[in-house]
């Protein structure tokens, strides 16, 4: 028979042992970054109260009703002792909103804070917002850009929307106040944009997506970069071209901003996504690239390939075959956490340290675009690597 307060009971002690479950590396190697074994954050983390009425009296049968999806796509800031992830969390209407997680550990016991995120509705016309990036910026405020997305009015076709870039400020993740999205004068649509933590030439500087339309980016040619005068009024002017699109790479179809870029001791280090097409759908990945410090949209350092791509059920979900990321956390330590997605549906973590990061981006020889070029490129790191073996006592 049907008892109430036993299933509360019950779901009540899955979730608070989920929240415990101790986290380990994994046997992932490479060298330049350990995978975590489980994620840090799933559906399964959202808090009951979220999701069901526990009135016996109104919920009677124990029955989810708002139910969540997936939780993803996390923007990273540590405050005080805790890391703090404001996430993407998509309801089983397929609306997302943001909660905040946190932690005193970078990576597992994350629990969401009671209440979502209620953002000041100013755009009437706004139906979804998702993927915050968050920015400790130098004038005193935690900033979060977003994509806010509405129905593109001019088409009748139902899947046809316009992205902007949303923008709110705060300084305990608790109040937020909304400002105007972002206008870019050259680009009629805005998505993946971050805000650089330093002011570049007095202004706010932003690495921005350029896109025609809402899912292609057309004439758009990669990770843009602009300045703005007034954050409280944010227009660019002339957006500038970072890192590229180019045929037969990781970034062919389109690429964007990940993580914040982070400041180290030889450029701005950057942790991006890249999109290529395949026969399968698209495949999202991350990579890395660096710019200069006096200049954020020169890129002095490209490796070659993917930082992370999605691997074994990580590569199963909602939309899949995706990794992608727009958080990461810089201990003082030198450790870094980035914050990564698999599928649209989970997140996890993966840690390294911003010595091997920078030593990765410089080190790690470029792409040479050629099928026959990169043959040569790793038939010389044999012959190296045979020289030294054979040298060895």
């Amino acid at each position: 028979m049907f008892s109430f307060e036993t299933a509360l009971r019950r779901e009540t002690a899955r979730y608070e042992a989920l929240i415990a479950r101790p986290n380990r590396p994994s046997d992932f190697y490479n060298g330049i970054f350990t995978r975590w074994e489980h994620p840090v954050l799933t559906r399964d983390h959202a808090p009951l109260i979220w999701r069901y009425d526990l009135d016996p009296e109104t919920d009677p049968f124990f029955m989810e009703r708002l139910g969540v999806n997936a939780v993803f796509n996390a923007g990273a800031i540590k405050l005080g002792d805790r890391y703090c992830l404001v996430a993407r969390v998509e309801g089983n209407d397929r609306k997302s909103f943001f909660a905040v997680a946190e932690s005193e550990s970078p990576t597992e016991g994350f629990r969401f804070r009671d209440y979502p995120i209620l953002l000041p509705d100013t755009c009437r016309s706004e139906t979804n917002v998702y993927d915050m990036r968050l920015t400790q910026h130098e004038d005193g405020w935690i900033y979060g850009v977003f994509c806010s997305e509405r129905k593109d009015p001019s088409d009748p076709d139902l899947s046809a929307a316009v992205a902007a870039a949303g923008i709110v400020r705060t300084k305990d993740l608790e109040t937020w106040e909304r400002l105007p999205d972002l206008v870019t004068q050259e680009s009629p649509q805005q998505r993946n944009v971050c805000l650089l933590p330093e002011l570049v030439e007095g202004k706010y500087a932003f690495f921005t997506r350029p896109m025609d339309g809402f899912i292609d980016t057309g004439s758009g040619g990669g990770i843009g970069f602009g300045l703005c005068e007034d954050i409280t009024h944010p227009v660019i002017g002339h957006e500038r071209i970072t890192s590229p699109r180019r045929y037969h790479t990781i970034t062919e179809v389109k690429n964007g901003a990940g993580a914040v870029p982070i400041k180290t001791g030889a450029g701005w280090l950057h942790i991006a996504h890249g999109v290529r097409n395949t026969a399968a759908g698209l495949r999202y990945v991350v990579y890395v690239f660096m710019t200069a410090l006096e200049d954020p949209a020169r890129v002095i350092a490209e490796p070659s390939g993917f930082l992370i791509a999605p691997r074994g059920d990580e590569r199963v979900g909602d939309v899949s075959n995706v990794a992608f990321t727009n958080g990461a956390i810089v201990d003082d330590d030198g450790s870094v956490y980035i914050y990564y997605a698999s599928a649209d549906t989970r997140l996890h973590v993966a840690s390294t340290t911003l010595d091997r990061l920078v030593d990765f981006a410089l080190h790690t020889p470029a792409d040479p675009l050629r099928s026959v070029d990169c043959v040569k490129q790793r038939r010389a790191l044999v012959e190296k690597n045979l020289a030294y073996l054979q040298r060895q006592p």
